[in-house]
């Protein structure tokens, strides 16, 4: 059998949508190869042995040291993708989440530490829904995730 090169791994991962008043909590992204700013939910890769879910509620420990609840799976995203130049692959299960502090809500960024970076730190902030869409819109990944968003509107 032929070992595939690291990049083409398809990697499991879990993203988590907070949401109030219109908006969810994203991180801000940029691809330096493309020169591109975007959007991404809170998340990242379920571990083996984890469900999806218990990798969501890590996940949130882990980056932003806030516990969650109320977890519903919203669907599935295959996300086909080039960042930094190097093509990627993910298989991404998404989940409606709440913080079990509300005071999260009211903050207008939530900082936030990416481990698998080398202890990175990143913030998140509250962005509009509407911001992703129209002519002017800014760019928001996983693929699909908008239409995921209007079909399952909560």
């Amino acid at each position: 059998m032929t070992e595939l090169p690291s990049w083409a791994w398809i990697r499991p991962i879990v993203i988590g949508l907070f949401r109030q008043d219109g908006a969810i909590l994203v991180a801000e992204c940029r691809d330096p190869v493309k020169g591109e700013t975007f959007y991404r939910p809170l998340g990242g890769a379920i571990e083996f042995g984890e469900t999806s879910a218990e990798a969501l509620v890590r996940e949130m420990r882990e980056e932003l040291d806030e516990e969650i609840k109320a977890l519903e799976y919203l669907g599935t995203l295959e996300n086909i993708f080039t960042f930094d130049g190097a093509a990627g692959h993910e298989i991404v299960q998404v989940y409606d989440a709440r913080f079990t502090d509300p005071t999260v809500y009211g903050r207008g960024v939530v900082a936030g530490y990416e481990a698998d970076a080398g202890v990175e730190e990143f913030t998140a902030m509250w962005m509009p829904v509407e911001s992703f869409e129209g002519d002017d819109a800014r760019i928001v990944y996983p693929n699909g995730l908008l239409e995921l968003l209007r079909s399952r509107a909560a």
